[in-house]
């Protein structure tokens, strides 16, 4: 589980990043991240109901992607508001696919240490 600290909660702050956000897309994951006042960074996770009907599978998208960032923290720049959007593909896909594909967006928006 993220720390509440490393987490978007309100919708001012979500629709700054998907308003004024640098972004990456592929067919199973969006990314869109701007800089912050803090020195920590803050993650939200979007998954609509047009990825599936079921919320235990828009749950077990949602802990999978929660995991790979709770991984890979400390190698993530501070300073920085993340959200990361999910793609009808998205459903197919295993873990490791989840993870290169969210680690891929990562390095080209140039958010690891």
């Amino acid at each position: 589980m993220l720390p509440k600290i490393n987490c978007l909660t309100k919708d001012k702050e979500f629709n700054n990043v998907f308003q004024h956000g640098q972004a990456g897309f592929n067919k199973i994951i969006g990314v869109k991240a701007v800089r912050n006042q803090s020195d920590k960074s803050r993650f939200g996770i979007v998954v609509s109901a047009k990825i599936s009907k079921k919320a235990v599978e828009r749950n077990k998208i949602k802990r999978q992607i929660r995991e790979i960032i709770r991984a890979r923290l400390d190698k993530i720049k501070s300073g920085y508001d993340i959200m990361i959007i999910s793609l009808p593909d998205i459903l197919g896909k295993n873990y490791q696919e989840i993870e290169e594909s969210i680690s891929r967006h990562f390095k080209r928006l140039g958010l690891y240490k």
